[in-house]
């Protein structure tokens, strides 16, 4: 018998869906922080109508990131074998952490 009949393996996926939504977790703790700083940077000195605005749009696409993580974060939890981030799911993370940052370093600058 050689390998190609042979029925495939059961994965046996180990700590990586733990290690996965630990890496959700994070991330979405640092998109925290980029959100409080940039509402504080918004109001401190006086808030003008472009510093609120971009505030605002970081706190809307950190709690868009909110809900794409928190969705695969209980995915990850709830199945053995957790099924794989769609692309756009992926893409909609990836969107949202880089707006974010732009958003916050618009602020800063």
């Amino acid at each position: 018998m050689n390998g190609t009949d042979a029925a495939p393996a059961d994965r046996d996926p180990g700590l990586q869906p733990e290690r996965t939504r630990l890496a959700w977790r994070r991330t979405t703790l640092s998109g925290t922080v980029v959100a409080v700083l940039a509402a504080k940077t918004a109001l401190h000195g006086g808030a003008s109508p472009v510093s609120v605005l971009a505030a605002a749009l970081c706190c809307a696409f950190w709690l868009a990131f909110l809900r794409i993580a928190h969705g695969r974060i209980t995915t990850l939890a709830a199945a053995n074998r957790p099924r794989a981030l769609t692309p756009p799911h992926a893409a909609a993370a990836t969107l949202c952490m880089l707006a974010l940052a732009v958003c916050g370093a618009f602020l800063v600058l």
